[in-house]
Parts: structure tokens; C-alpha cells; sequence
């Protein structure tokens, strides 16, 4: 079946596709040119700065300490568009070929000098002119609706842009969007003023200036363009951008929105709206805060803020990330000086705005004696900083519950016994969405799984409602050390059974997952 001009030639290749990279790798390798006039080593070195701004500008837009109070859409990312967005890089790939095939056929970027005052000129004079001229009645045109359903939508379809969202687009646009960077590339080339310079710069501040636009984020101050106001002309921004992906009618320009006011398409609140992206007080408080830390050192590598192609997949250790790894240890030893608990991620479930926020430390320091006081600290300042600000829940995951550090939590609620928010953790959400389904007419249930966490926490709370827990456990002293932290004036609707017979009778049976009905002596 024949590839439509939509998509892309190696679409079926995955991660395949980089094996497109050979060609020019061996030619740089099997050069015998001066390291300057290598023309494939240089284009293979661009590719990965290139990728490069591309990673720095992800990491920055996802880092919520960076950007909180400065996202433009307060709505989270969709797995959607994080899984439509992986192979945001292709466009990266097509630019490296079509160099490659430009320097083959016809001899471009050969014998280039370091600078070229002449070309640094030149190429500045066909961006501003021909390059942002032709990109913006290009790109007015694919919003045509037969262009646009065929080809520009599958772009528009990341509702709230991040940087990868510039590299997501079809065949045919890429095509184009090369055709812009080849006009002052291959242009200052055809008249004489290419050099090395001049080609790095061109392609990485393009490059930078695509992730800035895209970054969601408001980053450029309102009263820059009250000190200078022609500089609205020149300079375009995230704000801008995306009104263009909320309206799609209007900003259409690449980096200069002079061509917008030119053509009668600027959107007519893209002044007001810049001033609202920066003043908007969005601080929404988070209805629920899951508080967890980075396991060890290679998972660590997987947060969502640092890289997007292996934060988007299930955990695996993977051989490109290991010479990361000795980044992670130096840092993780900083955080043990300087870490505090961060927020690390948000997104929202219906209507319910949720954080992720992270304590500093790694999974084998929390078995550490002199770590326990200061996780705990860490973990009971970022308890009270979120009742502060009123936040409904908060839930401890991983070792942050770890029963042998704070009792699963207790050590702060029996501290701070006035906490409006909810201090809970997996076993006593899943306990209350247990106890939640019981008929409020049960006066007896039988309970497997009796001495576990979540057997522990149903029984107790049941026996309080003056519920009678018939507790499945061979072990008597697991059942004792229960029953003793039950109030003595219900103690006794704690029974011992040994066989699941005794639960016959009970309308109400809670299976553990954790039961056993031998657990122990």
C-alpha cells in the first residue's frame, strides 16, 4: 500500500527510522577532509543540538516549580496526545537527509568558513523577508478546510501545546516547514555567504524559537512590549501561539507577527490575552496531593519532566539512559544537602485538579537511621504547607507511609490533631471505599486477610460503628495486638475465627487480597 503525502515515509519503521542516520555517519567517519570542511559530520552535529533544544525545552515547560503561575492552559496533558506526540523528532530526521541530499547533488556547504559577516546578512534578510512570507500564506492556507482535515488537524489535535508539539505534523507540512529553513539556508549558500556559524545558528535559534512558541507557557512580561512597543511586530509569543491553536483562525505567522497585521489575521485579543498570561492568578488548590519519591536511581530517570519518550512508557532499564545515571547520584546526594519536598506533576480527573508531589529522596534512604528525622520533617512540612492552602487529601505513597517511620502517617495526624485535610495512603483509601459499600444495616461482617494492613484498618473501624468483625487469622498474638488498639468499650466485636465456616451465617464477607488463613505466630 503506497504512503499518502499525509504521512510519513517511515512510519512503520519505529525506532528503526535512525538507521536512516547511517548513510551520513559513515560519510562523516570515512572523511578525509579537515574537520571544519567535514560537511555530513556538521550536519549530524546540528541534528543532535537540535534535539537537544528540544529536550531542554520539554524538561522546562514540564517542571512545575519553573513554570507554576506561568502555564497558559491550566488543563493537564491528555495520554493522548503524549503517546501522538512520540515521534515529535521526524522532523529533525527529514531536515538531516535533505542537507545531506543538498551537499550530494550539489556541492552546498562545501569549503564553508568558520564566519561570514556577508552571510550572517544575508540570511537574516531572507528569514524576515521570503522565509516568514512564504511560512505564513502556506500555513494560511492549510487551514482551508480541505488542506486543514488532510493534513494540518493531526497538529491542532494537541489541545494544549507543549514543546514536542512542534515537531508533530504531516509529511507534507514538514516538507514545507524544510522548504522555509531551506530558503535562508540553502539561499545565503547559492550566494555566497554559508559558514559554519551561520548554519548552527540559523537551525538552533529556529529551533528554539519553534519550542518557545509551543512551551505553553507565558514567559515573555507584558510591560517588554509597553517599553518598546514595535517590538509586537517582530517578536511573537507562546500566548500568541496559542490563540492560534485555540482559535485557528487567526496568528498564523512563523516567528514575526508583522505579516499578521499585514494580512488582517491578528487574533484581536492576542494583546489582552498576552496580559492575562501573565497576571492570571490560576493557583487553583489541589483537591488531592499523592506524595511519592524516586525509587532508585535508573527509575528516577523515568519522571514525566525529564524524558518524554521514556517517561510516556511502562518502567524497563534502558541502555541509553545509563550514562544519565551518574547525574542522578550527584544530584541525589545534593538533595540529601539542599532537597525539599517539589511539585512534580498535575493533571485533572473530571473535574478534580490533582498534584503529584515529590520528597527528594531515594527509596534506599528512607532505611537509613539518620535519614528517618528528615524525610519526616520533609513530609510534615509539605502536610501542613498543603492544609494551609486547603487542600481536601493528601495520600503518602511508597516508603512515605512505611509504618516503621511514622506509623503510616499517625506520627503527624497524632502531632497535629486540628488538620483539616486527610492524611491517608493506599491501604486506608482502598479501606474507606471498602467500609463505604457496607449496608449501613450490617451488624456483623467476616473479614479475611484480618491482620494485614487493610484488614487492620477495616476491623478497626468497624468495630467502632459497633459492627462485630468475625477476623480470619491463625495467629493469636497478631490478633491480640490489634484488638489491644481498639477502644475498650467496643473490644469485644473483635472475634477470632480460625475457618472460613464461621463466616457462613455474615451477610457481608470482605475478601483481603492480602488474606491468608495461615499468616503466622
Amino acid at each position: 500500500m503506497a504512503v499518502s503525502i499525509a504521512s510519513w515515509p517511515w512510519e512503520r519503521m519505529g525506532n528503526y527510522k535512525y538507521a536512516l542516520y547511517l548513510p551520513l555517519v559513515f560519510e562523516a567517519y570515512r572523511a578525509t577532509v579537515p574537520l571544519r570542511q567535514n560537511v555530513c559530520l556538521h550536519i549530524l552535529i546540528v541534528t543532535v543540538l537540535r534535539v537537544g533544544v528540544y529536550q531542554m525545552w520539554q524538561m522546562a515547560s514540564r517542571f512545575l516549580p519553573l513554570v507554576e503561575g506561568l502555564r497558559i492552559w491550566p488543563q493537564g496533558l491528555s495520554y493522548r496526545q503524549v503517546d501522538r506526540e512520540y515521534d515529535c523528532d521526524n522532523p529533525q530526521l527529514l531536515q538531516a537527509l535533505l542537507l545531506h541530499a543538498g551537499y550530494k547533488c550539489f556541492g552546498l556547504f562545501e569549503n564553508m568558513p568558520f564566519w561570514s559577516t556577508k552571510g550572517l546578512i544575508v540570511i537574516l534578510m531572507l528569514h524576515v523577508g521570503p522565509a516568514e512570507m512564504f511560512y505564513y500564506l502556506i500555513h494560511r492556507a492549510l487551514h482551508r478546510p480541505y488542506f486543514f482535515n488532510k493534513y494540518h488537524k493531526l497538529h491542532h489535535e494537541s489541545v494544549s501545546p507543549e514543546p514536542s508539539t512542534a515537531g508533530v505534523s504531516s509529511f507534507l507540512e514538514q516538507i514545507w516547514m524544510s522548504m522555509v529553513v531551506g530558503i535562508a539556508i540553502v539561499g545565503s549558500a547559492v550566494l555566497g555567504g554559508a559558514s559554519l556559524f551561520n548554519l548552527y545558528t540559523y537551525l538552533l535559534i529556529f529551533e528554539c524559537l519553534r519550542c518557545y512558541g509551543h512551551s505553553g507557557i507565558e514567559i515573555i512580561p507584558a510591560s517588554l512590549f509597553k517599553t518598546f512597543p514595535y517590538l509586537r511586530y517582530l517578536l511573537y509569543t507562546p500566548s500568541y501561539h496559542a490563540l492560534h491553536h485555540a482559535c485557528q483562525d487567526s496568528n498564523y505567522c512563523l516567528f514575526i507577527p508583522l505579516y499578521d497585521y499585514i494580512g488582517n489575521t491578528l487574533n484581536s485579543r492576542t494583546k489582552a490575552f498576552h496580559v492575562e498570561s501573565r497576571n492570571h492568578v490560576t493557583a487553583r488548590v489541589p483537591d488531592f496531593i499523592f506524595l511519592l519519591h524516586p525509587v532508585d536511581f535508573t527509575s528516577a530517570l523515568h519522571a514525566w519532566f525529564l524524558f518524554r519518550a521514556y517517561a510516556s512508557r511502562p518502567y524497563t532499564l534502558n541502555i541509553f539512559l545509563l550514562p544519565f545515571v551518574p547525574l542522578v547520584v550527584v544530584a541525589a546526594f545534593a538533595f540529601l544537602i539542599w532537597g525539599k519536598v517539589f511539585r512534580s506533576w498535575n493533571y485533572y480527573i473530571r473535574n478534580n485538579y490533582l498534584q503529584v508531589w515529590t520528597v527528594p529522596r531515594f527509596g534506599f534512604m528512607y532505611f537509613l537511621p539518620l535519614a528517618r528525622n528528615n524525610i519526616n520533617s520533609l513530609i510534615e512540612k509539605a502536610i501542613l504547607d498543603a492544609d494551609n492552602i486547603g487542600v481536601k487529601v493528601f495520600s503518602l505513597a511508597a516508603l512515605n507511609k512505611n509504618e516503621a517511620l511514622n506509623g503510616g502517617g499517625s506520627l503527624f495526624v497524632t502531632k497535629y490533631p486540628n488538620l483539616r485535610i486527610r492524611v491517608c495512603h493506599g491501604n486506608t483509601l482502598t479501606a474507606a471505599v471498602i467500609i463505604k459499600e457496607i449496608p449501613v444495616h450490617v451488624k456483623e461482617v467476616f473479614l479475611t486477610g484480618a491482620t494485614s494492613k487493610l484488614g487492620r484498618a477495616i476491623a478497626l473501624y468497624l468495630c467502632r460503628m459497633q459492627i462485630r468483625v468475625l477476623m480470619l487469622t491463625a495467629s493469636r498474638k497478631r490478633f491480640e495486638a490489634i484488638a489491644a488498639e481498639a477502644p475498650p468499650n467496643v473490644r469485644n466485636n473483635l472475634v477470632q475465627v480460625t475457618k472460613y465456616q464461621a463466616g457462613m451465617s455474615c451477610k457481608v464477607n470482605i475478601f483481603s487480597s492480602n488474606s491468608s488463613l495461615f499468616e503466622g505466630n
